[in-house]
């Protein structure tokens, strides 16, 4: 019989999306009537399609495969040069320099976060914020690695800083944060990467919202702090930036500067680590896929990816303006597609989930999936339809003006 990884039985029983998806799919099933009303402000899926630009380039993909002068087999593991160029670009339009060689493009952030754990060893002490995206927690869990939580809560804005008195190896972070939707200002950055080079520590920074930051006072990268590319890894999606949810592409940096000593003193490069692991375990983001990605970089594409993105931020004030004037407590909203809202009347995040499914056939997602310090607060999103969005709304708002 062979030998399991059981660190799999400390995860909890159910994926949060898979609960979501059962229960609403048990409702339906026994109101098909109200099932057929309901609005899903849930999973952070985009409903916008692609761009135009990036269609043409999909496509122009697509012929490339049709003759064999032009037809594309395996690609570098690491990305074609075209699209690690352009990534590169747009960093640099938003004044931060980065080397193509330290950019990888992969199927998309969710993986690479997963994947990272790769190049750590066991007994490192792992921070991440509660709460969080389950996806950073899980995937540690599987490693059997053991970790520390920071506590996010009303009080520090859901913007946990770093305890002198505390040493980390590894931490997480998420700016804009998933599910908070709040953001760390330069500041507060520059002190995460202080304390982080202070502690001989990574940072992995996980910056998939990014293009939803309008302010230009809150960094879209952590490498516009000084130091950070000494002790940080950056993941970029494109799921919300250019609605490649399905499509699936992002990317990962992860500086050559980024070095450490391994127990026998030799120095090793993560760089040269996650090269070796995407080389060993990745066979490389298609070819077609890498096309349309190259052209999201584009005047022509950021400006389309920017019509979409007004787009949902609209939706996330049609939002935050009914939870305003209901008097409801919230996060976010503003440079994030997420909104987290104190669960009104002193529900708990799952009793809110099934009394906005039940009385107005909203779907959203309880706190309490993120973490502790989520079981009293609940996260809705921007990426459903204007029309389907303001109906919605003003749903909740006839529920809980009568409360």
């Amino acid at each position: 019989m062979p030998r399991l990884n059981e660190h799999y039985l400390n995860l909890k029983e159910s994926y949060l999306f898979s609960e979501i998806a059962h229960r609403t799919a048990a409702y339906a099933e026994q109101n098909p009537q109200k099932g057929a009303q309901i609005i899903r402000l849930g999973i952070g899926d985009v409903t916008k399609p692609l761009g135009k630009v990036v269609l043409k380039a999909l496509h122009e993909g697509v012929d490339a495969m049709s003759t064999a002068e032009t037809f594309k087999g395996y690609g570098p593991e690491q990305g074609y040069e075209a699209t690690r160029n352009a990534i590169a670009a747009y960093y640099k339009k938003n004044g931060v320099e980065v080397d193509p060689g330290d950019i990888f493009v992969s199927d998309g952030a969710k993986s690479d976060t997963g994947n990272i754990t790769d190049l750590f060893g066991p007994g490192n002490v792992i921070l991440i914020p509660d709460p969080v995206y389950p996806v950073y927690v899980d995937t540690n869990i599987m490693c059997g690695n053991e970790v520390t939580y920071l506590e996010g809560n009303a009080g520090n804005q859901f913007l946990p800083m770093p305890d002198p008195g505390v040493h980390a190896d590894v931490i997480y972070l998420c700016s804009p944060n998933n599910p908070t939707g709040a953001c760390y200002n330069k500041a507060q950055l520059k002190e995460w990467v202080d304390y982080a080079l202070s502690n001989d520590a990574v940072i992995l920074f996980d910056s998939a919202y990014e293009a939803f930051v309008s302010d230009p006072e809150l960094p879209r990268s952590i490498f516009a702090i000084e130091g950070a590319k000494r002790c940080a890894i950056e993941f970029c999606s494109l799921s919300k930036t250019a609605g490649f949810t399905g499509t699936r592409c992002g990317y990962t940096v992860v500086p050559k500067e980024l070095k450490f000593r391994a127990s026998d003193g030799t120095e090793m490069s993560l760089n040269a680590m996650w090269n070796r692991r995407q080389c060993t375990k990745f066979n490389g983001t298609s070819y077609i896929v890498q096309k349309g990605a190259e052209v999201v970089f584009s005047e022509e594409g950021i400006r389309e990816c920017q019509e979409n993105i007004q787009y949902y931020k609209k939706n996330a004030k049609v939002i935050a303006d009914t939870l305003s004037r209901l008097q409801i407590p919230f996060f976010g909203g503003i440079n994030s597609p997420y909104i987290w809202f104190e669960c009104p009347d002193g529900m708990d995040s799952w009793t809110c989930f099934d009394y906005l499914l039940t009385n107005i056939q909203v779907v959203g997602t309880p706190g309490a999936g993120f973490g502790e310090n989520g079981k009293n607060y609940f996260r809705l999103t921007a990426f459903n339809t204007y029309e389907k969005t303001v109906e919605a709304m003003e749903r909740f708002e006839k529920l809980f003006a009568s409360l």
